[in-house]
């Protein structure tokens, strides 16, 4: 029978996580710092049979893709399952089965969603007058508690869910937060044109009527920007820069 890991090699597992990317190449992508991450656990679980434990190790170095902070579900269902004994085809089954879910919302969620607010909010911080070392420190503390809040939610509920993990990503409504951070992206924007334009030396020093169109983007895009086209959304931005350094150099 498999031996239970203890709450330690758990923990160990989850530090580890934070190296998943460290050995990370075109061949196996993020298998072996999979592999890595899960050692302390499979050390515990097969610590009286050094055959299993090297075959436990090997197919847990295979190719593996998904987004690094997600991959701790995979890590924690990972664990989970060998610790109820299953099969060594269940597992990379298991592991074929939620990569491209974990990659998908990963990146929607993640890259193209959390990052791009915090990054902004930071950096209207810094154009509203915080000191830039303040707003660096801001953007540290915003980003990482949502990143490891992250990792520590995947971690726990892939050790709970094991291979009903779908059920609980479901659960959690990723593509709902998605939306309302996106929304709050928009507003980021609107602040942080507001505070390159609305500044010293920007357009509201090039006169009224540049502030007023100002003002209108910044409506303009909190109510409708975030149902627009990426292609749209992309001029927007660019027509933003054109009307900042515009207003900076007059």
């Amino acid at each position: 029978m498999t031996a239970r890991p203890t709450f330690r090699p758990f923990l160990a597992t989850f530090f580890r996580s934070f190296l998943i990317q460290g050995s990370w190449n075109y061949r196996t992508m993020l298998g072996t710092g999979f592999g890595f991450a899960m050692l302390p656990g499979l050390r515990r679980l097969f610590r009286e049979r050094p055959e299993e434990l090297e075959a436990a190790v090997e197919r847990h170095l295979e190719h593996f893709n998904a987004h690094p902070y997600l991959s701790n579900v995979a890590l924690g269902a990972s664990l989970r399952l060998e610790a109820d004994g299953a099969s060594p085809e269940t597992v990379r089954r298991f592991k074929t089965a939620v990569r491209g879910p974990l990659g998908g919302i990963g990146d929607a969620l993640v890259w193209a969603t959390w990052l791009p607010v915090v990054s902004m909010a930071a950096v209207a911080l810094y154009w509203w007058g915080l000191p830039g070392a303040w707003a660096a420190a801001a953007f540290l503390v915003m980003y990482n508690t949502g990143h490891v809040g992250l990792r520590i939610w995947g971690f726990r509920t892939g050790l709970e869910a094991g291979r009903q993990v779908a059920g609980r990503l479901a659960a959690a409504r990723f593509a709902d937060w998605t939306m309302r951070l996106r929304s709050w992206g928009v507003v980021a924007i609107g602040v942080l044109a507001g505070a390159v334009l609305g500044g010293e030396g920007g357009l509201a020093d090039a006169g009224s009527g540049w502030a007023v169109l100002a003002a209108a983007g910044f409506v303009l895009g909190l109510f409708v920007g975030h149902h627009v086209w990426r292609s749209a959304a992309v001029a927007v931005v660019a027509v933003i820069a054109i009307l900042a350094t515009w207003g900076t150099i007059r």
